[in-house]
């Protein structure tokens, strides 16, 4: 039986308190299982944003999207991240990754690191949270036992070993960093062979993890063609046909966008899919038409 569906939407857009609010009852409304916030200069906070967004509504989990480990110093993020379950009824889904933008590092005044050494502080980070948050005697306590459920961004092989061994969701971006921080889609056959890595690395789990994948364009018509033209330029090296196909784009009727979902849980075992703040709207339409399946 194929993992059942989750829905998540990671809300980008800082707004006031009342409109922060709306905001995460209308995703509540409209279906999705997971509310996100992600972890870049100028976008929310991420954690006094979940505890607002508890306070606001009452069914979805609330996780980061993902925090970059860079800016974190892991005991003080053990207390962040109690603190919060705690706030949030047990709610949290931890969500880490390396980060990529090295500008925001050097805005923040932090060191950005080789490639190496961003992967070794995100090891680190997680041994001293299961360190941290797994004692009794840590304060403040986290809801959740035997922790937070951890979710963590990879793409190269040491980030999808260190995910296979240590996270409970697997998240697949289904695109390469380029320098910069820009990012560059994987076809549906690059994507085959990064999932297919984990899952090299994954044997011997005792539980399979759920998989992740993150959707970048979602548009519903029935001109696929013509919808495809803005996005293009963005992606040169890849004809229309190729940029249709990529995983991380959902364009077609509704019909073809389920059957797609559908059919990329069964090539490559995603079942729970985030999209970004604004395909929320658009984006409910697809879950509607998959919940349950």
């Amino acid at each position: 039986m194929p993992r059942p569906f989750r829905f998540g939407v990671n809300l980008l857009s800082p707004t006031s308190a009342e409109e922060w609010r709306a905001k995460c009852r209308r995703a509540e409304q409209l279906g999705y299982d997971v509310i996100l916030v992600p972890d870049h200069l100028g976008m929310p906070a991420p954690f006094p944003s979940l505890v607002a967004a508890a306070e606001a509504t009452e069914r979805p989990r609330l996780g980061t999207f993902v925090l970059n480990a860079g800016f974190w110093n892991p005991t003080l993020l053990a207390r962040d991240v109690a603190t919060t379950d705690a706030l949030t009824g047990g709610r949290l889904e931890l969500g880490l990754g390396t980060g990529y933008v090295e500008a925001e590092h050097e805005k923040a005044g932090l060191p950005w690191g080789s490639p190496g050494e961003r992967v070794d502080h995100l090891l680190c980070t997680v041994e001293e949270l299961d360190r941290r948050l797994g004692s009794d005697e840590h304060e403040p306590r986290p809801v959740q036992r035997p922790r937070v459920p951890l979710l963590i961004g990879a793409n190269g092989d040491r980030m999808l070993r260190l995910t296979a061994e240590h996270a409970d969701i697997a998240a697949f971006t289904a695109a390469r960093t380029l320098p910069g921080g820009r990012l560059e889609p994987l076809t549906a056959e690059e994507l085959d062979e990064r999932v297919a890595r984990y899952q090299e690395f994954a044997v011997g789990r005792k539980e399979p993890a759920e998989l992740n994948l993150l959707i970048q364009i979602v548009e519903i018509t029935g001109d696929r063609s013509a919808a495809i033209q803005p996005w293009l330029d963005r992606i040169p090296h890849l004809s229309e046909e190729q940029v249709l196909l990529l995983p991380l784009v959902l364009m077609g009727t509704l019909e073809e966008i389920v059957d797609q979902v559908l059919a990329q849980r069964e090539r490559y075992g995603f079942s729970y899919l985030t999209v970004l703040e604004p395909n929320m709207e658009i984006f409910a339409r697809v879950v509607e038409a998959l919940r349950g399946r």
